[in-house]
C-alpha cells in the first residue's frame, strides 16, 4: 500500500478550516505522513499529565497535538486565504507548488 502525497510540507503556513482552532493559522513543525497529520505550532493545544522522572518534576504540561490534514489548509500570503494547491513545472523545469486562485509559488 503505497502512502499518500501531501501537499504541505514542514516550514510551510496553514488555516485550519474545521474544529475549535477554526480560522486560525500556524507554522508546521512536524508531519506525520502515514497517520496523515500535521503538528501546528501553538494550535490544538492539549495538557498531558507527566511523571517526575530523576530530577525533571512532574506536572501538566501543554503541548500541541497533531490535526488531520483534511483539517488544514495551505495559506496564501498574496491571497490572504486558505486555498488550494496544483503542481506545475517551471520553465526551468523545477517543480512548484501553485496557488490555484493567484498561481503564487509556494516553493521559493
Amino acid at each position: 500500500m503505497q502512502g499518500n502525497k501531501l501537499r504541505v510540507r514542514k516550514g510551510d503556513t496553514v488555516m485550519v478550516v474545521t474544529g475549535k482552532d477554526n480560522n486560525k493559522t500556524g507554522k508546521i513543525l512536524r508531519v506525520f505522513s502515514k497517520k496523515d497529520s500535521v503538528v501546528v505550532e501553538g494550535l490544538n493545544i492539549v495538557k498531558k499529565h507527566t511523571r517526575a522522572r530523576g530530577n525533571q518534576p512532574g506536572g501538566i504540561e501543554e503541548k500541541e497535538a497533531p490535526i488531520h490534514i483534511s483539517n488544514v489548509m495551505l495559506y496564501c500570503p498574496k491571497c490572504t486565504k486558505p486555498v488550494r494547491v496544483k503542481k506545475a513545472v517551471l520553465e526551468n523545469g523545477e517543480k512548484a507548488r501553485l496557488c490555484v486562485k493567484c498561481g503564487e509559488a509556494f516553493d521559493k
